[in-house]
């Protein structure tokens, strides 16, 4: 029966031992809120409910309550999909120094705004100006709090209620609704589109130039995309001579931001950041987080008169880079710096990650598992950059009975491990895992797909092994 007179006190309740531990772990105030709530949840489902539940329902629910309000919804996970700069999962994993430069400058006090020599305020700007103008040949630099932002006080301090010229092909999406035509629009320039989505040629920068009076040039690298085909679009260094012989600066955004030759690792070339520079490009604009391997931000490079007007616009403040981002920067430029981004830097290890021994990986898993062939798949690199590009790897699969409720069960696992599924196969991809996950990995499966066996089918089909 449902008689709420069964219901026990708050009182009551607060002196059981599973209450008690509850209030140590989560304090006396979220307990007994939770406590009250779970109690007027059952006197408001009284009509519903067969019986009021016992002490121990009771207890229940109050400890899940308490659960479900404190877990944290941003936690680390294992990524298998082997998308390397996987946008969803955070992009850019950072380097050992990287983390060790949070951990310095955010467990106390630092020189953020303070000048040693002068015991006076200083400026956060210095912090990684030097190291990139040392990098890339820059006059001046300047990290706002990502690249959507870079190219936002770009326009307002160059082109607001003026009109900026860029080709119809580049006007992109870059992903979760962000067009470039509308961050332009947002920053109060007037929009110029020249040429047609595949053919853009020189002179129809000329005849912009020439028909009215034009605050700028933009150029933005379609880092998500391709256009194949019948196509056509003068070089960056050409863009620039004829604008600077209009008296008009151009600025490029890079968007991925690489300070490294990608056909090293047998990929596509990738607009550098040097080379836009070389190419007399005024300011040039990129990511922290994706090819650069470092955390969210947005670098902005060039003329050194330009960009003390950039530093000088309100909007600078309003998105300039904290302290933490500053520091994790600053160690991710250091390993270019030394040379030695291709084995320190997350993102450039895992691309430069040889294809057979992600094969010796992937077989020692099945090999202690048990379970799972290894089969033949591609790696991409992510993340807004090198579209089209993938790298050959080797994945471990498993034929199990519902692939999709398998890779359900792996998310909720914990630490949540995100997987693949591919021609109705559970897939791994070893490239986008780090070594000292793999104890954890290996566990979760093992647990995972035993309530997953393989089915028992007449059919031939099995998965190619390598």
């Amino acid at each position: 029966m449902n008689d709420l007179r069964l219901l026990p006190s708050v009182d009551q309740l607060l002196q059981t031992e599973e209450i008690k531990t509850c209030i140590d772990a989560y304090g006396r105030p979220l307990t007994l809120q939770a406590i009250r709530e779970v109690l007027a949840g059952v006197r408001e489902r009284r009509l519903e409910i067969e019986a009021v539940p016992g002490q121990p329902s009771l207890v229940d629910l109050i400890e899940r309550s308490l659960a479900s309000w404190t877990a944290t919804t941003l936690q680390g996970l294992i990524n298998a999909t082997g998308v390397i700069l996987h946008t969803n999962l955070g992009r850019a994993p950072l380097s050992t120094a990287a983390l060790e430069a949070i951990r310095e400058v955010s467990q106390g006090y630092s020189t953020l705004e303070y000048d040693l020599p002068s015991g006076k305020r200083g400026s956060r700007a210095v912090h990684a100006e030097d190291l990139l103008k040392r990098l890339t040949n820059a006059k001046s630099a300047m990290v706002v709090n990502n690249n959507a932002a870079a190219v936002l006080l770009i326009l307002s301090a160059f082109a607001r209620r003026r009109t900026v010229v860029i080709a119809r092909s580049q006007l992109v999406e870059i992903g979760g609704g962000f067009r470039v035509p509308d961050v332009m629009k947002q920053s109060g320039a007037r929009l110029l589109e020249v040429g047609t989505t595949n053919q853009v040629h020189l002179y129809d920068y000329e005849r912009a130039l020439e028909e009215q009076p034009v605050a700028a040039v933009m150029r933005a690298h379609r880092s998500n995309f391709q256009i194949i085909g019948f196509t056509s679009e003068p070089g960056l260094a050409e863009i620039v001579n004829v604008a600077h012989r209009a008296g008009v600066i151009v600025f490029d955004d890079l968007g991925s931001g690489s300070l490294l030759d990608t056909t090293r690792f047998g990929l596509a070339h990738e607009p550098m950041v040097q080379e836009s520079l070389a190419a007399g490009a005024d300011l040039v604009c990129f990511s922290g987080d994706k090819l650069l391997g470092g955390p969210q931000a947005g670098i902005i490079l060039g003329r050194a008169d330009l960009m003390a007007k950039i530093r000088k616009h309100p909007l600078a403040r309003a998105i300039r880079a904290d302290k933490l981002c500053l520091a994790a920067l600053n160690a991710t430029l250091l390993h270019y710096l030394k040379d030695e981004a291709r084995q320190e830097i997350p993102v450039w290890r895992m691309i430069a990650e040889p294809a057979r021994r992600i094969e010796v990986r992937a077989r020692r898993w099945a090999q202690e598992l048990e379970q799972g062939s290894v089969i033949a798949g591609q790696s991409t690199i992510g993340g807004g950059s090198l579209p089209g590009e993938i790298l050959p790897t080797s994945l471990l699969a498993f034929e199990v009975s519902n692939p999709d409720r398998a890779a359900v069960r792996l998310r909720r696992s914990i630490p949540p491990v995100i997987a693949r599924v591919q021609d109705n196969l559970l897939v791994l991809d070893p490239r986008t895992v780090f070594p000292e996950q793999e104890p954890a990995l290996l566990a979760i499966l093992r647990s995972s797909l035993n309530s997953y066996r393989p089915e028992k089918s007449n059919s031939k089909r099995s998965p190619q092994k390598t």
